[in-house]
């Protein structure tokens, strides 16, 4: 089966956004697949995961399209 790593990048972001702490700016768990944090990197949704740190930090753009991805994939439907 062909998988579409688009799809797994858009629910790897809408889990960043669950467990996302805007304490010292936003930042997330990255206890993720890092083929697909590297591609969210690469798409400019977080910062470099590939640090030492047990979180990633989330770029506004980031930050909104978590949001929006967590509602649409995780919210009930009215």
């Amino acid at each position: 089966m062909d998988i579409d790593t688009d799809k797994i990048d858009e629910a790897v972001l809408a889990l960043l956004h669950l467990t996302r702490c805007d304490r010292f700016g936003a930042a997330a768990w990255k206890g993720h697949d890092w083929d697909a944090l590297n591609r969210l990197h690469e798409k400019g949704y977080i910062g470099n995961p590939v640090s030492k740190n047990k979180s990633v930090a989330l770029t506004e753009e980031g930050k909104a399209k978590a949001e929006e991805l967590f509602y649409k994939l995780f919210g009930k439907s009215q």
